[in-house]
C-alpha cells in the first residue's frame, strides 16, 4: 500500500513539474507580447517598469507565471525534492519556442531551434543524472552548512551585480548579461525555498525555535528579493532582445546552479558511473546551447 502511494506521490510531482514549467513559459509570452507594445511608445527603455505594473495583461501573464507556476512549482518540491525539477520544467520550452513565433511573430532560425532542443535535451540528462537532495532539521543546523549557503548566496549575488554594470556599459550586448542576472536570482529561489520547505512547518505548526523562525525570515526576504529581481531584469532583457532566445540563456544559470547547490553547498557525493556521464553530458549540451542562442542574441541587439 505504502509503495502504491509513492508510485502516485512521484508521478503526482512529475506532473506538477511539467505543468509549473509550461504555465512558466506561457505568463512569459504574455509579458513579452505586453512589453513589446510598451516599448514602441516609450522614449526611455530604463522606466519600463513602472508602465508594466499598470498593465492589466503583464499581471495577468506574472500571476500565470509566478502565482500559478509556483504553486505547482512548490507541490512537485514538496513531492520529489529539487533535483528533478529542472529537467522537468524543461518541458516549458517547446511552448516558448511555439509562443514565440505564433504569438510574439520572432524568427527562429534552424541554429536557434537546435539551441532549444539542446538545452532541453541537457536539463532532462540533468535530472537523469539523480542528483537528489533532501533538508532535515539537522543539516538546517550545522554552521558550516549554512556557512557555505551565505558564500554561494553572496557570490551570486556580486556576480549579478557585475552582470548589471556590465548591461549599463555595454549598448550592443545588454540583453545577455541581464537574462544571466535574472537567471542567477531565480537559481539563488531554488536553494532558499528548499530552506522555506524545510521550516515552513514548524513556524506555522507553533513548534519552532527562535533559530527556525530566523532561517524562515531570512529565506522569505531572500525568495521576495530574488524573485523581484528576476522578473525585472528579464523584462528589462525583453526590451533589446527575443524572448525564445532570452530565456533559454536565462536558463543556464538556473540548471547549472544545482549543481553547485549539490557538490559545493550540500558537499553530495556521487560515486554512480551512470550520474557522472549524464551530468557532464547535460553541461555539454547546455553549453552548446548557450553559444548558438547567445551569439544570435548578440546579434539581434547589434541589429537594434
Amino acid at each position: 500500500m505504502r509503495q502504491t502511494i509513492s508510485y502516485y506521490l512521484y508521478w503526482g510531482g512529475v506532473f506538477s513539474a511539467i505543468l509549473s514549467g509550461m504555465l512558466s513559459n506561457s505568463g512569459t509570452i504574455i509579458q513579452k507580447k505586453v512589453v513589446n507594445r510598451v516599448i514602441n511608445n516609450l522614449p526611455s527603455k530604463e522606466n519600463i517598469m513602472k508602465y508594466l505594473i499598470k498593465d492589466k495583461i503583464w499581471i495577468l501573464g506574472l500571476i500565470i507565471n509566478l502565482g500559478i507556476g509556483t504553486i505547482f512549482y512548490l507541490l512537485a518540491q514538496s513531492l520529489i525534492g529539487p533535483a528533478l525539477i529542472p529537467g522537468l520544467m524543461a518541458s516549458g520550452l517547446i511552448i516558448l519556442a511555439i509562443g514565440s513565433v505564433f504569438v510574439l511573430k520572432e524568427s527562429l532560425k534552424k541554429k536557434e531551434i537546435l539551441g532549444i532542443f539542446l538545452m532541453i535535451i541537457g536539463i532532462t540528462f540533468l535530472g537523469f543524472s539523480r542528483l537528489s537532495i533532501e533538508i532535515s532539521n539537522k543539516t538546517i543546523w550545522e554552521f558550516t552548512f549554512l556557512f557555505r549557503v551565505a558564500i554561494f548566496t553572496l557570490v551570486l549575488f556580486i556576480i549579478s551585480v557585475l552582470l548589471d554594470l556590465l548591461s549599463r556599459k555595454s549598448e550592443s550586448y545588454q540583453g545577455i548579461p541581464l537574462a544571466v542576472f535574472s537567471g542567477n536570482m531565480f537559481a539563488l529561489s531554488n536553494l532558499w525555498v528548499s530552506l522555506l520547505i524545510g521550516t515552513i512547518s514548524k513556524v506555522f505548526g507553533g513548534t519552532f525555535i527562535l533559530g527556525e523562525l530566523f532561517i524562515f525570515i531570512i529565506a522569505c526576504i531572500i525568495l521576495i528579493v530574488s524573485n523581484m529581481y528576476g522578473i525585472m531584469k528579464i523584462q528589462q532583457a525583453f526590451t533589446v532582445g527575443q524572448a525564445s532566445n532570452l530565456i533559454v540563456i536565462q536558463q543556464i544559470p538556473i540548471q547549472i546552479g544545482p549543481i553547485f547547490i549539490y557538490f559545493l553547498v550540500f558537499l553530495m557525493p556521487l560515486t554512480d558511473v551512470i550520474s557522472i556521464i549524464f551530468l557532464f553530458l547535460a553541461i555539454f549540451l547546455i553549453i552548446i546551447s548557450a553559444y548558438l542562442l547567445g551569439k544570435r542574441q548578440a546579434k539581434i541587439e547589434q541589429i537594434g
